[in-house]
């Protein structure tokens, strides 16, 4: 009550910010009639003017009305775009690190130019994610005029090359032209650099396996605005960035496993958790698996393993759904995004699940992969010194944004007043009845002409629509997981008169739908069958496709715009605000419905049994729905609670990866530093002088006498580790000390005549990589199985976090001290090989796998030696084979 009366008088905290705000608005609506009148090089010359304030004392904010003065100026004259005060206010927000909810249609790519702007003066860099490929190159081309005026430079980021914007440059290929080939390292020079969340992520992991700090990409993470922000930053988050290599583990076990999960029972010999989706044996499915598999027994340390592909193998079969969570695609299985619906083709699940359902579904199994570098989207942005985002959807989620990204989320008003007609829920007994229900509205809309949106959760759901359709003889598009260019093209076409348009989830997000279609798109339909076509060709044609669109779009205004149709109801709130968002775009009629079932599985796993109990009172038949408030708010609980689940499960994800974000950061400092370290000599004493008392505390401690010292134990394990016989003294420990320092670096010197010292210098820093590599490889083999058996310390009334952060923090510690000695017994043990030169050989290329959790592949080329055969001692003088040192990812 009393929070009420407050928020009656003093506004909520919401409006509060916007009235903090608007003097900033006024301020920069004043200075527009100024920079009206300046030319078109008095407005470019204002970078530098801005530039020279900051060196000189001025901060951001102190430029900020007159920045965004500017670029709402050159907007205005490049694109014929001004911004509108909302979009004004939602680049101060973003300005100010937090996040802009800005409806669909309300323009937050033009939103993004002014704090982009404004904060690449600085020249440290700023960053715009975007959530595909597709989107970044379309915003680079979009927004590059304005930032080229101004004088900055734009890259953008593509899965397997980079540009820079240049207007004069003219591609071969018209949906390249002005986007110049370039290096990765330029394009993250550039002042401005569009990509996507995942070539970011993975270019800082790649960046961290490099030999060469010439060769790092990446710069400092400085400022970054992430579009989309709720997909990338909650729905992307519980998924890490991995790269990993392939191991030398045969794949015959998967088959194994296959062939006995036909002959497992559900609730006898395994149960299946759905909102968890795991899979746990029963006492009689051990028995029974024990048996098929002819073992003893199950849980031997010796079969560990077997457990895991076991339970793997259970998930494949019973959890993991064909044209649902994959499709099968020249004997290939094919990922598909659950948030997008689209084919994720090189991505693979990892932990052993890709392999078994590729044996489920009886296809090539390929290798499982081994981790050698990773890090979740929440540890990645929050390395940022400023971070903010943009998104139609996140007030929903705004708890979860402050807690674990420090981010406050600030609604904007829109531009027009939104006056779309959201429809309340239609709930039916069964799925069939819901989609005969579906196929009469289309057909209804179809026959009038208003376009029609349709949601589905799955490439099954809207494949079967689809055909239902098809039937009916109605013209339909279906967006279904095969992501290209022509997406964005169809979805911003389904707002002509009688589009029927299927889209999985969010496909085709980041377009807006215009009402009556867009010109642009209808002006290169025109022209599809010229392969090159003059600038004249494509005027004429857009102006044919301005007056055909403006007269449809007073007919599909007259018949209450796009109509969005839900099929059913997601786990997030948001996901469905999204899909109703795509209608009413700047003031537009629209409207939207859900179509529900107790069938759904929303419906089936989460929903109450209030519903379904409810609608047996009714006495309902299967096709007579039921609308009535209380499902629709039981339905929200349900979504509510799967809401909290997930953000939990997020939660939880980064409690235990911030123990290994501190490992990783601390890794990837000392590589730099090494990378960095022009002699890393000063360092490798200290080692000597490190290992050389651990060695005097095993064997000559000083609580004993010096009778009971074990000088044959020291000698030879001076022998081991520094590969000479010391001459020891039994002397004071002091003595005896400074006797083998001085005996270990004499070695060491006479090894630095024989070699040369710059020669020295460069296999020093190559051991050090090599061996750092190595060691974190296995280190973060250790801490995945640490993860995987860490729950079950919760049966003995132990915390598993508390517990995984203490045997962390003692594994991390013994590989640091690893790292010391075999760093120095592979330095000790290098061998000159006479009449033959020591040279940096040419590159060899290894394949790598990036991963998104259960992610994507690329090829990675990694410097390595000249060919030697995997079973050759290894030309370091370890003594060890080649493939099981510096050989080891090769």
């Amino acid at each position: 009550m009393v929070g009420t009366l407050l928020k009656k008088f003093f506004g909520t905290k919401n409006e509060r910010e916007l009235k903090r705000l608007w003097p900033l608005i006024e301020n920069i609506n004043s200075l527009e009639s100024k920079r009206v009148n300046l030319t078109d090089i008095q407005l470019s010359e204002q970078t530098e003017i801005f530039k020279k304030r900051l060196e000189a004392g001025d901060t951001l904010d102190d430029i900020l009305p007159e920045a965004f003065a500017v670029v709402r100026e050159v907007s205005k004259r490049k694109l014929k775009m001004r911004h509108f005060d909302v979009q004004l206010l939602g680049g101060i927000v973003l300005h100010e690190g937090k996040i802009a909810e800005m409806k669909t249609g309300e323009g937050k790519t033009l939103v993004a130019t002014l704090p982009v702007y404004l904060n690449a003066l600085v020249g440290r860099g700023v960053h715009v994610v975007t959530v595909n490929d597709y989107l970044a190159k379309r915003d680079t081309q979009w927004m590059g005029p304005i930032y080229n005026f101004l004088g900055l430079s734009t890259g953008v980021i593509q899965h397997d090359s980079s540009f820079i914007y240049d207007p004069l440059y003219v591609s071969s290929d018209k949906r390249l032209d002005f986007l110049r080939p370039c290096s990765r390292k330029e394009a993250y020079q550039a002042d401005i650099t569009y990509g996507t969340n995942n070539e970011f992520g993975f270019d800082y992991l790649r960046d961290n396996m490099k030999y060469e700090i010439s060769d790092y990409c990446q710069r400092e993470l400085n400022y970054a605005i992430v579009d989309e922000v709720d997909s990338i930053l909650i729905d992307e988050a519980r998924t890490p960035l991995i790269i990993s290599g392939p191991s030398e583990e045969s794949t015959d076990k998967y088959y194994k496993v296959d062939r006995i999960i036909p002959k497992l029972q559900k609730e006898i010999d395994y149960t299946i958790d759905e909102k968890a989706k795991t899979v746990i044996l029963t006492e009689e499915g051990n028995i029974k698996v024990e048996r098929l598999l002819g073992v003893g027994n199950l849980y031997d340390p010796a079969n560990i393993d077997l457990v895991h592909h076991v339970l793997q193998a259970l998930k494949a079969h019973t959890l993991f759904k064909r044209d649902v969570d994959y499709v099968i695609k020249d004997g290939e299985v094919i990922i598909v995004d659950e948030f997008t619906g689209r084919l994720m083709p090189g991505r693979r699940w990892s932990d052993g699940l890709h392999q078994a359902v590729e044996a489920k579904e009886g296809v090539k199994i390929e290798s499982e992969n081994q981790t050698l570098a990773t890090i979740t989207f929440q540890n990645y942005f929050r390395m940022y010194k400023k971070l903010a985002g943009m998104t139609g959807t996140a007030d929903t989620e705004a708890e979860e944004f402050a807690k674990i990204y420090n981010l406050e989320v600030i609604v904007i008003p829109t531009n027009e007043p939104m006056i779309r007609v959201d429809y309340p829920d239609v709930v039916y007994k069964t799925e069939k009845s819901k989609f005969n229900s579906v196929i009469k509205e289309i057909e209804e809309l179809y026959r009038k002409g208003q376009p029609v949106l349709v949601g589905t959760i799955s490439i099954e759901k809207s494949e079967m629509l689809s055909s239902l359709l098809t039937r009916k003889s109605i013209p339909h598009s279906v967006l279904n997981a095969k992501y290209h260019e022509k997406e964005a093209e169809i979805i911003a076409q389904a707002g002509r008169s009688g589009a029927v348009t299927i889209a999985t989830n969010m496909a085709g997000r980041g377009t807006d739908i215009i009402l009556g279609g867009n010109p642009e798109g209808l002006a290169r339909e025109f022209l599809r069958d010229k392969r090159n076509y003059a600038e004249d060709d494509f005027n004429q044609a857009l102006q044919k496709a301005y007056e055909i669109c403006s007269k449809d779009r007073e007919k599909v205004i007259s018949l209450g715009g796009l109509h969005i149709i839900g099929t059913e109801r997601h786990e997030a709130r948001r996901i469905d605000n999204q899909l109703r968002g795509r209608s009413g775009r700047q003031g537009d009629p629209g409207s939207s419905r859900f179509y529900l079932s107790l069938e759904d599985d929303l419906m089936r796993i989460f929903g109450s049994d209030k519903i379904s109990s409810l609608m047996n009172k009714l006495g309902m038949e299967e096709d007579i729905p039921i609308e009535n408030k209380i499902v629709t708010k039981a339905i929200e609980n349900a979504q509510k609670r799967v809401e909290a689940h997930n953000f939990d499960i997020r939660k939880h994800l980064l409690e235990y990866d911030d123990v290994m974000n501190k490992q990783r950061k601390e890794i990837y400092s000392f590589r730099k530093e090494i990378l960095e370290g022009e002699n890393l000599k000063d360092r490798i004493y200290s080692m000597i002088d490190e290992i050389t008392d651990e060695l005097l505390s095993i064997y000559c401690n000083e609580e004993r006498d010096k009778g009971e010292w074990d000088l044959k134990g020291l000698s030879d394990a001076v022998y081991g580790m520094f590969s000479f016989v010391p001459n020891i003294v039994s002397s004071g420990l002091d003595s005896l000390h400074d006797a083998l320092i001085l005996q270990i670096k004499d070695v060491y010197e006479k090894k630095e005549s024989e070699i040369g010292s710059d020669m020295l210098r460069y296999i020093e820093k190559i051991v050090f990589l090599q061996v750092v590599d190595t060691q974190w490889k296995d280190h973060l083999l250790a801490m995945d199985h640490l993860k995987e058996g860490i729950g079950l310390r919760g049966y003995g009334q132990r915390d598993p976090l508390v517990e995984y952060k203490k045997e962390a923090f003692e594994m991390f510690s013994d590989m640091t001290g690893r790292i010391s000695t075999e760093i120095l017994s592979r330095l000790f043990k290098i061998q000159i090989q006479k009449q033959e030169t020591i040279r940096k050989e040419p590159v060899k290329q290894v394949r790598l796998n990036y991963n998104r959790g259960e992610g994507t592949t690329a090829v990675h080329t990694v410097r390595r030696g000249k060919k030697i055969g995997r079973n050759e001692p290894c030309p370091c003088g370890s003594g060890k084979k080649y493939k099981k040192c510096c050989g080891i990812n090769a």
